[in-house]
């Protein structure tokens, strides 16, 4: 009796271990927790992806500009797409055999004609020249003992991606090689681009009826769909998903509460006589005092602050969602721009951020010495794109902007501005230890620098917690069937989000929007969410009303978007008749426009090329049919984007005979060119067998 009970409690046990693995997707056998994507069998790890977003991100965050949500999400696609496609085509160059030789990768390196990569990172700052002794220095230097292991580390990666990229160039190129242009083609394309067609026409637009007076049925429907079906293919999956949202942002009190706190630290703001330190303790954001010349600051304080005296307060003002005040602490003339160099140390490699500086000082001490700033920067800065120009940083002005997006950052762009010319000095920054010489100082402009104190305009616990319990209690009184009833008896607005990918970090009006994403993916059509989301100032309770699987999209699933194209359908029927009936007894385009109530329209020297109608819309159909009628001869009519179209072509305007094509064909040729690398990239993206994840993981 015992082994039998124990038999059935073990396998009750087991069952439930089943069911658990079969609702979530998981494995026995693995953890798949780490597991991104898998692409035509090949797995895709969250972590090496996840550090080659980290990489992406770093780099967009140098350009200056704030990480939002919306980037986020833009940078994430294209880490991604990035990734398939890598996969992808090495799939491809590994089934085909490509490879890149010794002698070849040699020549790519060290010939006398390197890779574009490397002969832009060797080339002579004067002239912009590829310099080959630049390039053999450093390579020497590579070879010898003294080389940083990071930075070898580091210039062997460079020469695999090298190498990779060389890879995926053939594989380009022989695709690429197999497009051809032939005399037809060229001859095709002049004319769609030269032959010229006058025509009258008259046109009865859908519009002309009302949509109440169209009753659409499902056989309408499963025409237009059937017709159609290759529009309705679903790249990814998608979710749509209905929204209340209760509004928890700043009330009236909570504003003016905030505006009486600002106003008495004003009164002490005025009298300070230690400013850095005030905002230290003050202000909401930890902004560290620096110089800055017109242009750089708050739009409200540029005019206000270059026209003012020192010790002026100006404020409180609301910017960016916060009350403000900001002082005058200073006012100066100094250089327009700065030039300088530098050799960057990074601390984590050095053991610490008093080595580094250490480290720093004795380089110092060398190029006091007489050693060459140049190949002192090749041997020890971990700064790879500055340290094969010797250091070299473009000049920068006194709020740090190099022109072209280039941001440099606060500690060095101060110090380097206190500085004399030609001084070298220890700086520490974000991105580690910096050894700067400043090489020149150029114009002079007026600067000042503003110290600004803020306080964010959010809301109290008191507000939040009002409007999270009505949240809470419009919750507690859903049901799968009740939610638009429910919507409609507390008289609240319904939102909808609609075809939401599963990398989406924000919705319409929502930022931060990740977790409701991460949800609908989770749910199936109808649920209600178990929680209130918190979406910045907003708490939000959602229902799933649409899945959109990957692939070819049922009637039901695009029967809301096609509802539009099918009415025009049903209603050119009905314009087709009515022109119809005028055509039996009609020998002119007059007649017939007379007789339907639509006038005539004389159109000239349209061309293929360009189907545009002029005051109408582009019309592909009519003017295909157009360009294949004979002159004189009434058309049947034809049903366009904007209504149906009965036509009479006046005649054709041929060009001049095309008596050498090699430049149609060219230009032909380059742009298939310019397209044929998308267009390859999306023919194995549609090809590939992918699991994707991310809506769980990102």
């Amino acid at each position: 009796m015992g082994t039998i009970l124990a038999f059935f409690i073990g396998f009750a046990l087991l069952a439930f271990i089943v069911s658990e693995v079969v609702r979530s997707g998981g494995s026995f056998f693995k953890d798949d927790t780490n597991e991104l994507a898998v692409v035509n069998g090949e797995k895709v790890p969250y972590d090496e992806f996840n550090k080659k977003l980290e990489q992406n991100t770093a780099q967009f965050k140098q350009s200056g500009q704030n990480i939002s949500p919306q980037i986020t999400s833009y940078i994430q696609e294209t880490t991604w797409n990035q990734y398939l496609s890598q996969i992808l085509i090495n799939k491809e160059i590994e089934k085909l055999g490509i490879v890149v030789g010794g002698d070849e990768s040699t020549s790519m390196v060290s010939g006398n004609t390197p890779d574009p990569q490397i002969a832009r990172q060797f080339s002579d700052p004067q002239t912009g020249q590829f310099d080959k002794n630049k390039l053999n220095q450093f390579l020497s230097y590579l070879q010898s003992g003294k080389a940083d292991p990071t930075q070898k580390q580091a210039w062997g990666d460079f020469l695999i991606q090298l190498i990779e990229a060389k890879k995926a160039t053939k594989y380009m190129a022989l695709v690429t090689n197999g497009l051809y242009v032939n005399s037809l083609d060229a001859k095709d394309d002049y004319e769609a681009k030269n032959k010229l067609v006058n025509f009258k026409y008259a046109t009865l637009d859908y519009a002309s009826i009302p949509d109440a007076k169209v009753t659409l049925t499902d056989d309408d429907y499963n025409t237009y769909y059937n017709a159609h079906k290759a529009e309705f293919k679903n790249p990814q999956d998608l979710r749509s998903f209905e929204y209340v949202s209760f509004n928890a942002s700043a009330s009236k009190d909570d504003t003016a509460a905030i505006k009486a706190d600002i106003d008495k630290i004003a009164e002490k703001f005025k009298t300070s006589t230690n400013d850095s330190l005030f905002v230290q303790i003050n202000s909401e954001t930890k902004t560290p005092l620096a110089f800055q010349k017109k242009g750089g600051l708050d739009p409200k304080l540029d005019t206000v602050m270059f026209n003012a005296a020192k010790g002026f307060v100006y404020g409180p003002y609301v910017s960016n969602g916060s009350y403000k005040l900001a002082k005058l602490t200073d006012v100066k003339t100094t250089f327009d721009s700065v030039k300088t160099r530098h050799i960057l140390i990074n601390p984590a490699t050095e053991g610490g951020i008093d080595k580094a500086i250490a480290k720093a000082d004795s380089i110092k001490k060398l190029i006091q010495g007489g050693k060459s700033f140049t190949e002192l920067a090749a041997t020890f800065s971990v700064d790879k794109g500055s340290a094969v120009k010797g250091g070299d940083i473009p000049s920068f002005d006194v709020n740090g902007s190099m022109g072209a997006g280039g941001q440099i950052t606060p500690e060095y762009t101060t110090a380097a501005f206190k500085a004399n010319k030609g001084d070298l000095i220890v700086v520490t920054s974000q991105f580690g230890v910096h050894l700067i010489q400043v090489e020149d100082q150029k114009g002079s402009v007026k600067v000042v620098k503003v110290a600004v104190v803020d306080k964010p305009i959010v809301s109290s616990s008191k507000t939040q917690t009002i409007a999270y319990s009505k949240a809470q209690a419009f919750l507690g009184s859903l049901t799968k069937d009740n939610f638009d009833a429910e919507v409609k008896k507390e008289g609240l607005k319904k939102s909808v989000a609609e075809d939401i990918t599963g990398v989406a970090s924000s919705l319409p009006g929502l930022d931060n929007a990740r977790d409701v994403v991460r949800w609908a993916y989770k749910a199936d059509k109808g649920d209600i969410t178990d929680k209130v989301f918190t979406v910045g100032d907003q708490y939000i309770v959602t229902r799933l009303s649409e899945i959109k699987p990957k692939g070819l999209l049922s009637l039901s699933a695009v029967k809301k978007q096609i509802e539009p194209a099918v009415r025009n359908e049903v209603k050119g029927k009905q314009l087709d008749e009515k022109f119809q009936a005028a055509l039996s007894g009609g020998s002119s385009i007059d007649q017939v426009a007379q007789k339907t109530g639509s006038k005539v329209v004389p159109v000239q020297n349209i061309v293929f090329a360009n189907p545009v109608i002029p005051g109408a819309s582009i019309e592909y159909k009519v003017i295909g049919s157009i360009f294949g009628s004979q002159p004189n001869k009434l058309s049947k009519p034809v049903n366009g984007q904007q209504g149906v179209y009965v036509y009479v072509v006046d005649g054709f305007t041929n060009p001049a005979p095309l008596t050498n094509d090699v430049r149609q064909k060219q230009q032909i040729t380059q742009t298939l060119l310019q397209r044929s690398e998308g267009q390859i990239l999306d023919a194995l993206k549609d090809n590939a067998n992918v699991k994707d994840n991310r809506a769980k993981l990102l």
